[in-house]
């Protein structure tokens, strides 16, 4: 077998706990004009806030501040823009979520620019962003998305006709990612559950992508490995160990990297036509789709013989790695594949994800939802009834 494969570049990562200090030491070098990119008011109740700023002044760096509250607009980035294209921003820096994460991203890309996002969203604009930015560090305080690891910012318009779709270029990836799992201590149970299942996703969409490579599969398995003895008690018991944050924190950051090089399937094509029709959160969409989709992926690639095994063969590892067995040949295929659905489902019950109804979904929007979703990367074609079958069961 003749191997080929992409692989795109990677931040540099800096992981662990307390390495939010580093940040101290980075951001003077880039200039004296940083552009904090910043969540509602977790990170300013933590007093991390107080500490990054008595630092910027030690230094004496001019700083700015957008808070960002749910997911990215249009309107946002461009307003945001507007604001401080004339500032001579030398530096744009991402603290807090996902959402916050992509937000600083686009903004370091947009402010080069002289006309809106809009114009260079995937399947939106017509334009295709150059990769000329703003230099860009990310510091996520959650573990789900995995942005601080990827090339794209994900941009929302909610509403009948809304949208959730991508700024994208390879050089978007953030100059820096620094992982500080200290940062996740006070993320709330639901929040951390939800955004548990999203990195989860990624990393099994990413495992099972057609366009997988062998250093895609390695990064995705060890952080399902990671992952699998965490989530449970990162949202119960041991909320507060820091060994347990890191396990989570470093699954998260896996899958950004494997999904920025691998893509992603059903559930997430699914989770951004929910995310533009609904007011949704990402993790939630994405967590209570995870065992149908899953499931259903794996019903058909049952059904097409030969060309379904490497599929079905990846799937049956991954229930080998859940049920915390040991890799050996001749795995049962059939039996470990059920076993992953029901550890998928048995976390789904256990971390109280809701179902799509809890968000106001009925029967009578899942056409809609099934037209806007997308199928790129998903391990074996479905029929239109297959997707509608998966959303229906978890209204």
């Amino acid at each position: 077998m003749v191997l080929t494969f992409k692989f795109t570049s990677i931040p540099h990562i800096i992981f662990g706990a307390r390495k939010l200090n580093e940040l101290y030491n980075i951001v003077p070098k880039f200039g004296k004009n940083v552009l904090y990119v910043i969540g509602g008011k977790s990170l300013k109740e933590s007093g991390k806030w107080d500490e990054i700023v008595n630092a910027m002044e030690k230094n004496s760096i001019n700083i700015s501040i957008i808070s960002v509250y749910g997911e990215p607009t249009p309107t946002l980035i461009d307003e945001a823009v507007a604001k401080y294209k004339r500032k001579n921003i030398d530096l744009v820096v991402g603290i807090g979520g996902g959402s916050v994460t992509d937000a600083g991203k686009a903004i370091s890309a947009m402010i080069p620019k002289e006309d809106s996002i809009m114009n260079y969203l995937e399947g939106v604009g017509n334009k295709i962003h150059d990769g000329k930015k703003i230099p860009y560090i990310a510091v996520p305080t959650t573990s789900g998305t995995g942005s601080e690891a990827t090339k794209n910012a994900v941009i929302s318009e909610v509403g009948p006709e809304g949208f959730k779709k991508s700024l994208r270029h390879d050089n978007l990836i953030p100059n820096y990612a620094i992982i500080d799992p200290e940062l996740v201590l006070s993320s709330p149970s639901s929040v951390s559950a939800a955004c548990g299942m999203d990195a989860f996703t990624q990393l099994l969409e990413a495992y099972v992508s057609p366009r997988a490579s062998p250093i895609t599969d390695a990064l995705a398995f060890t952080g399902m490995r990671y992952v699998k003895d965490a989530i449970i008690p990162a949202c119960s018991t041991h909320a507060l160990d820091i060994g347990v944050r890191s396990a989570m924190a470093y699954g998260s950051l896996m899958s950004g990297i494997v999904l920025a090089n691998a893509g992603l399937g059903i559930v997430h094509g699914l989770a951004s036509s929910l995310g533009g029709l609904f007011e949704i959160p990402h993790g939630v969409a994405c967590g209570t789709l995870l065992a149908e989709s899953t499931k259903m992926n794996i019903t058909q690639l049952q059904k097409i013989g030969d060309a379904g095994k490497k599929g079905l063969l990846k799937y049956a590892m991954v229930g080998v790695l859940l049920a915390g067995k040991e890799m050996y040949e001749n795995v049962d295929v059939s039996y470990y594949c059920s076993i992953l659905i029901d550890a998928l489902e048995k976390w789904t019950n256990d971390l109280n994800i809701d179902r799509l109804g809890k968000y106001g979904i009925t029967i009578k929007e899942v056409d809609k939802i099934v037209e806007k979703a997308g199928l790129k990367n998903n391990p074996v074609q479905l029929r239109r009834e297959d997707i509608m079958e998966i959303v229906r069961n978890r209204i």
